[in-house]
């Protein structure tokens, strides 16, 4: 297990081996008053206790390890070169959890949201039922609401917090009903439009002997922009700082002075090395994005922040607006990491004492035993899941990168971009010129290496939705040339210019992005060719793309102006009738080039 250095104090080296991972306080803590010199029993009678909060975020149902680069931790060597660890996996969180509880009587564990929703087919096929199983048994205490919970709409979300067989597809197993979330999703900031009031409890208040934290969790204001309209529905969404302040307020009056956010919104850290130290030169100096404007605006009161979202690793401290330093944390995305934040808890005033709060994140590594009871649980959703998801769609050369590329144009989104322009060209189709496809719909890589019994380079039905779990419908709409190039200017500009999402384009499209200038004119008018010509403003072009485009999704507002609709075929559907038309055991297919838009830096 690795850890951050500069988090870590000597005294957790010398005792790791007689008692895991703990500090010399939480030692301290869990013997009574008197007993360094019996040893033994347990009561609470010490000033303070440390409390061991135990964190991650973004696990996306990828309950077995993910596959390629989307499985792996980059880790900072002494030597400053950076190694590629394998991680992942919930046999191997469930180990890395149990095992770090060991020694601390006071252990809560919480997650900052997006535990499901884009998922994998083994919990993806089964509207995520395996994953809160999971949870279950990863013993979870609380976890804020992110934006994925709300993909299938608030009253599947209900379902999976209060149990219930799905309403369509019933019971998955003979003489079982789903229990549902043992652990509460918290949603202080989304409510009802029609009552006003949360649509999930806002808040929850942990208590073991006496110690009292208090949990609030939240997701990104910003939700409506990137789920469907569908998920939304009926829903409103309020600003982060605000909401948390106003239950900060409200637990401090019930006696509760220990808090800490749990917020579905995070930060880039400077370096990708997940033991990169986020407080050099000065305190969070190293990170950057939303979450360090939210982390300034809330309440003294708040004693720590668990994010996500961003799928980043980091540990930093952040000033709060009394100008103290402040734990905010996240734990990459997939299971790969566990954040362990010590808080130590003073029993007279009820508070953290913040100037001893220690923190770090650990890589979830796969070399440790996995936990027999995960082990059994994966067997029975694969058992149930395996008539679906073995299906051979197609076959590849070798492995094509879509989430773990960090290149704008990825060789997966290609690849995407031109199976939805082939399946809605015809004239009955749609008659579409041009495809865009969302980058941040791309869950996962195509890997050549065999998930199972399939052999290498074989694509199941499996993999393939693996990397587009959404099963977003297609649709074909008339947008202008004008409307085109807004499209594209909008990728670096407006709400997407401190952070670019790039579209994935059909070939026959290209142009230039110029780095080195800021805002909408990155994009290079006069660079857009399709199919060697250039745009024409007042001309009409049938445009591809899925329903979330087409709603004007993840900041495209000109997508979301098109007229004359026709709903196609699932994202899935033509996407495995690609690798079916252009690849065979023979003669499968190679990754495509990258030679669509040319980058200036």
């Amino acid at each position: 297990m690795s850890a951050t250095p500069q988090k870590n104090r000597v005294p957790r080296r010398v005792l790791a081996a007689t008692a895991g991972l703990v500090t010399v306080g939480a030692l301290v803590a869990a013997m009574p008053a008197g007993a360094h010199d019996k040893g033994h029993g347990h009561h609470p009678s010490s000033r303070t206790v440390d409390v061991q909060l135990l964190s991650f975020n973004d696990l996306h149902g990828n309950l077995e390890p993910p596959a390629g680069s989307s499985g792996t931790v980059s880790e900072k060597q002494a030597d400053g070169t950076v190694k590629s660890v394998p991680a992942g996996g919930v046999e191997y969180l469930a180990t890395s959890l149990r095992t770090a509880r060991k020694g601390n009587p006071y252990s809560v564990t919480a997650a900052g949201g997006d535990m499901v929703g884009a998922s994998p087919l083994l919990s993806g096929l089964f509207h995520d039922e395996p994953t809160i199983e999971a949870l279950n048994g990863l013993d979870l205490d609380v976890t804020a609401v992110g934006n994925h919970e709300f993909d299938e709409g608030a009253t599947e979300l209900g379902r999976l917090q209060n149990g219930g067989c799905h309403p369509v597809e019933g019971c998955y197993e003979k003489g079982k009903k789903f229990e549902g979330a043992d652990f509460p999703y918290l949603a202080a900031n989304v409510t009802s439009e029609k009552t006003g009031k949360p649509v999930l409890k806002p808040y929850t208040v942990w208590k073991k002997n006496g110690v009292k934290i208090g949990f609030i969790g939240v997701t990104l204001e910003g939700t409506p922009n990137i789920v469907t309209a569908n998920g939304v529905k009926g829903l409103k969404f309020h600003d982060e700082i605000e909401t948390v302040n106003k239950y900060a307020k409200e637990l401090d009056r019930q006696g509760v002075k220990s808090i800490v956010a749990l917020i579905h919104e995070g930060g880039a850290p400077a370096s990708s090395s997940y033991n990169y130290d986020c407080d050099s030169p000065g305190a969070g100096d190293g990170i950057s994005g939303p979450i360090v404007d939210i982390a300034k605006g809330i309440t003294p009161k708040v004693d720590a922040l668990v994010t996500g979202h961003t799928h980043q690793a980091y540990v930093c401290t952040v000033p709060d607006p009394s100008g103290k330093p402040r734990m905010v944390t996240s734990a990459s995305s997939f299971g790969k990491l566990y954040t362990d934040t010590t808080l130590t808890y003073d029993r007279r005033t009820k508070d953290i004492v913040r100037t001893s709060v220690e923190s770090a994140n650990h890589i979830v590594s796969r070399d440790q035993a996995k936990a027999t009871d995960m082990t059994a649980l994966i067997a029975r959703w694969n058992t149930l899941a395996a008539p679906v998801a073995g299906r051979p769609q197609g076959f590849i050369s070798a492995d094509i990168n879509g989430r773990g590329s960090t290149a704008p144009e990825k060789p997966l989104g290609n690849l995407i971009a031109d199976a939805q322009l082939e399946g809605l060209a015809p004239a009955d189709k749609g008659g579409a010129v041009v495809a865009f496809m969302n980058p941040g719909g791309i869950r996962s890589d195509l890997v050549y290496k065999a998930s199972g019994s399939e052999g290498d380079g074989v694509v199941t039905y499996g993999e393939a939705f693996t990397v587009q779990p959404f099963t977003n419908m297609m649709n074909v709409v008339d947008l202008t040339g004008a409307q085109l190039v807004t499209a594209l200017q909008q990728q670096v500009s407006g709400s997407n210019e401190a952070s670019p999402k790039i579209l994935q384009v059909s070939k026959g499209l290209t142009y230039t992005l110029d780095m080195t200038k800021s805002g909408a004119d990155r994009v290079v008018a006069s660079s857009i060719l399709l199919n060697g010509e250039a745009i024409d403003p007042a001309k009409s072009y049938r445009v591809a793309m899925n329903e979330f485009l087409a709603g004007g999704g993840d900041g495209f507002a000109a997508l979301g102006q098109g007229t004359d609709k026709l709903v196609g075929a699932s994202d899935l559907d033509l996407f495995n009738a690609y690798l079916a038309a252009h690849s065979t055991a023979s003669a499968p297919l190679a990754p495509p080039a990258t030679d669509r838009i040319t980058i200036v830096q």
